[in-house]
């Protein structure tokens, strides 16, 4: 995973004038059109400024460490704003940023690179046994998908496609622009196609041409066993379509209720278990609750309180066939209140020096 703080050189709590500040340096040091510019370094560069000036998509980064908002470009700068980059002090004419960068990495072949559609992100709740044992589940959500009737085309049933006469079927178009860094030309994605280098003859009534609409879709989602609070899982080509391109992917986060009974410490769970004091002196059997149901265990003589008790194979699955441990914490109960026969008894104890 990209760090995009440490590709800017900031602080994770940098401010919106520093990131800026930051951007503008490395942009005038890296740009591929200055004499010892690096365009891999100003691409990457050019990357971490469009997340972290973005409000959202900086939230969004900081809390998954990637982002959904726009995230529909595989690469490049397609949907980045530079509008707030402010080069201040630099000698050029007025201009766009937004449109100098948004496609600069597009490539020459205009479709030589594969088009995604937007990644999405929604949050699901287990119980805490359901995180263990793992689950499935039902979710009805709202996403741009392949339209059903044109099947993604865009095109009316029975009709044909034709070349796009404002790319020549390319699927970009090139444009000239002049920047403070000078003139060059990009290829930007074609606005009319949508980069598939073909339009409908008869644009499909359904969808109106675009191959997709937005629509309810229910999502099936298999939870494995020993999942953790905050793990994401993520369901390649279920995010939202895009004309003439793959779909994105759905990242689902997961968020585990807390047991009354059981903590997890890694592949192990812990319990506490309430015991007599003349158990912990003597020794006993008890009856536990464990996620697989009821057991019984023995507690050894001259336990301590605090010690754990291991039961085996009662925890956490690992993913290899086997689990961890359930570890029964002991609670030694004192008794608050003694009789007079219970006050001899045990200070008959202390004379035998117990």
């Amino acid at each position: 995973m990209k760090d995009y703080y440490q590709i800017l050189g900031v602080e994770k709590g940098a401010s919106e004038d520093d990131i800026k500040r930051a951007f503008r340096t490395l942009a005038h040091k890296y740009h591929p059109d200055k004499k010892g510019g690096d365009e891999a370094k100003f691409k990457e560069v050019s990357e971490a400024y469009a997340v972290l000036s973005d409000k959202k998509r900086r939230a969004e980064y900081d809390t998954y460490g990637r982002t959904f908002s726009g995230a529909g470009q595989a690469s490049g700068f397609g949907g980045f704003d530079f509008s707030n980059a402010d080069f201040s002090g630099a000698n050029f004419q007025e201009f766009d940023l937004g449109d100098i960068f948004g496609e600069f990495f597009v490539g020459m072949s205009g479709r030589g690179r594969t088009r995604r559609g937007r990644d999405i992100s929604i949050d699901i709740e287990l119980t805490f046994k359901e995180a263990i044992f793992g689950a499935e589940r039902r979710v009805l959500i709202s996403k741009v998908g392949e339209c059903d009737i044109c099947k993604g085309s865009g095109a009316k049933k029975g009709t044909a496609m034709r070349t796009c006469e404002s790319c020549n079927g390319k699927g970009a178009v090139r444009e000239t622009r002049n920047s403070f860094f000078g003139t060059f030309t990009s290829m930007r994605t074609c606005p009319r196609c949508k980069g598939r280098g073909e339009i409908p003859e008869t644009p499909c009534e359904a969808c109106a041409g675009e191959g997709v609409l937005r629509r309810q879709e229910e999502i099936v989602i298999a939870v494995p066993a020993g999942v953790s609070d905050g793990e994401m899982i993520r369901m390649p080509g279920r995010g939202e379509a895009a004309p003439g391109a793959v779909a994105g992917d759905l990242y689902v986060k997961l968020h585990v209720k807390d047991d009354a009974h059981f903590s997890r410490e890694g592949s192990d769970l812990v319990t506490t278990l309430p015991i007599k004091l003349t158990d912990a002196l003597l020794g006993g059997e008890y009856r536990i609750d464990t996620l697989d149901g009821e057991m019984t265990i023995t507690v050894p003589a001259g336990v301590e309180h605090g010690e754990f008790i291991r039961v085996r194979g009662k925890g956490v699955p690992n993913g290899r066939g086997s689990r961890g441990d359930l570890l029964v914490r002991v609670h030694i109960e004192f008794p608050k209140k003694l009789s007079k026969e219970a006050k001899k008894l045990i200070e008959q104890l202390r004379i035998a020096g117990l």
